[in-house]
């Protein structure tokens, strides 16, 4: 192999017009195939190359870049016999304020240095794949990330790494919904649902605009594997950014940028600083359990990504998902001498949510809410507009009983148990209100 490399390495700038067609390239290919029983590899071989530095790839300006032959040699062993490889998905929180850094699991939040983002990036590959598009470390380094880490495992075929819509199985349904995919990988979901836990909207200072403590615009994906093609670079100026005006020794203005944010009130960090390891796993634990095989993540998450009426039907769907039944619709299903027989599908909802979170009130807020949503899905007239407060309340209560829900599935009860304890306790709690005279 190393004989081949060097001489790939020899072919003078700008090289063949078709690499692939290379004697050496072809005498690379053919000893590989016959090495590792991998199959053809020439669109994989020839990705690996570029990531490599292969000097006839590279312009003058970037010659340094080149890795040696036997580095190459090293990392393209490496390549054809791994069965695994991590893959970094780098989130950008937009319009984040000052946030504290935080670990948790595989993942990651906080502001990195531009050195930081070059290795998180892997910035050289990017170099030898898209060098008239540099990655902008230091424009990039102004923001606040969410860096979630897996390791997954890949396809043995390097070619099907490399371009695996070509090994794509044709004969299954390519247009079927998976119902439980979100926008994002699901790893990167999970983090968010985690920080969605927290109560952004008792943070933020400015609820017209957003009660959101950043946005998530976008992903990047890197997987460390030389066989897949990376994506070019992504750019900062994607993100919001603002005019910054300062004066330099002179006392003459100059304009500069920096990043736009939703202010925070102070107790945000503290609170912040709450999102440990021990509520990672506690997390994980609670979505083990059939409390959590409801899609009441998937809708909490949906709700941040939405906008407008959209975020305010996930959150009740979340609500509906976390503590309701299929047997509140279908009451054949309930025992004839089951308790609380005679309460309707939104009173047995609204009674749970009470007794969940041990807060009269929370049932009343909940049927309110669930009028609104009705108001809008049955399309009736005179549907005022959502205001604030509505909107809000929407994401307080379907986040404090996601976030309670945690906690109940610490002792593992069966989902059918933990219900009808929620219901009783919410009939009583909501019974002793109305004995005090309380709303």
């Amino acid at each position: 192999m190393l004989a081949a490399l060097r001489a790939l390495w020899a072919i003078p700038a700008p090289g063949p017009r078709s690499l692939q067609s290379a004697p050496a390239f072809m005498e690379l290919s053919k000893l590989c195939e016959t090495r590792y029983g991998r199959g053809a590899a020439r669109f994989a071989l020839s990705t690996a190359l570029r990531s490599l530095g292969l000097p006839c790839t590279l312009p003058a300006v970037h010659a340094n870049l080149a890795q040696d032959p036997e580095q190459a040699a090293l990392a393209l062993d490496a390549a054809f016999t791994q069965t695994r490889c991590v893959r970094r998905h780098m989130c950008p929180l937009d319009l984040a304020d000052d946030l504290p850094p935080l670990a948790f699991g595989p993942v990651r939040v906080g502001r990195f240095s531009a050195d930081e983002l070059a290795r998180l990036f892997d910035a050289p590959r990017l170099a030898r794949n898209f060098p008239a598009k540099p990655l902008d470390t230091v424009g990039l380094a102004q923001f606040h990330w969410l860096v979630v880490e897996e390791d997954i495992e890949i396809d043995p075929r390097p070619e099907a790494r490399s371009i695996p819509a070509l090994f794509m199985d044709m004969s299954r349904d390519v247009g079927e919904i998976d119902p439980h995919l979100g926008r994002f990988p699901q790893s990167v979901e999970a983090a968010l649902f985690f920080l969605l836990l927290a109560p952004w909207e008792a943070w933020s200072t400015m609820l017209e605009v957003d009660w959101r403590g950043f946005r998530l615009p976008w992903i990047y994906t890197i997987d460390e594997d030389l066989f897949s093609w990376p994506k070019p670079p992504p750019n900062p100026d994607s993100l919001s950014l603002e005019p910054w005006i300062v004066q330099d020794h002179d006392g003459e203005d100059i304009e500069l940028e920096r990043p736009t944010t939703f202010p925070l009130v102070d107790e945000a960090k503290a609170g912040l600083s709450r999102c440990t390891e021990a509520a990672w796993t506690a997390l994980r634990t609670a979505r083990a359990t059939d409390l959590f095989e409801t899609p009441i993540a998937h809708f909490l998450v949906r709700a941040f990504l939405a906008d407008g009426m959209d975020e305010v039907m996930a959150h009740m769907t979340a609500i509906e998902a976390a503590v309701g039944m299929e047997a509140d619709h279908r009451k054949k299903l309930l025992p004839k001498t089951a308790p609380h027989r005679d309460l309707s599908a939104t009173d047995r909802v609204a009674a749970r949510v009470a007794g969940l979170l041990d807060d009269p009130a929370s049932a009343q807020l909940y049927k309110d809410l669930f009028e609104l949503r009705s108001a809008f899905v049955h399309g009736r007239a005179g549907l005022q507009k959502v205001s604030t407060p509505q909107q809000v309340s929407a994401r307080e209560l379907a986040r404090r009983t996601a976030r309670a829900l945690v906690d109940v599935a610490q002792d593992g009860r069966p989902r059918s148990d933990a219900m009808a304890g929620l219901l009783d306790k919410g009939v009583a709690v909501l019974a002793a209100s109305k004995a005090k005279g309380s709303p």
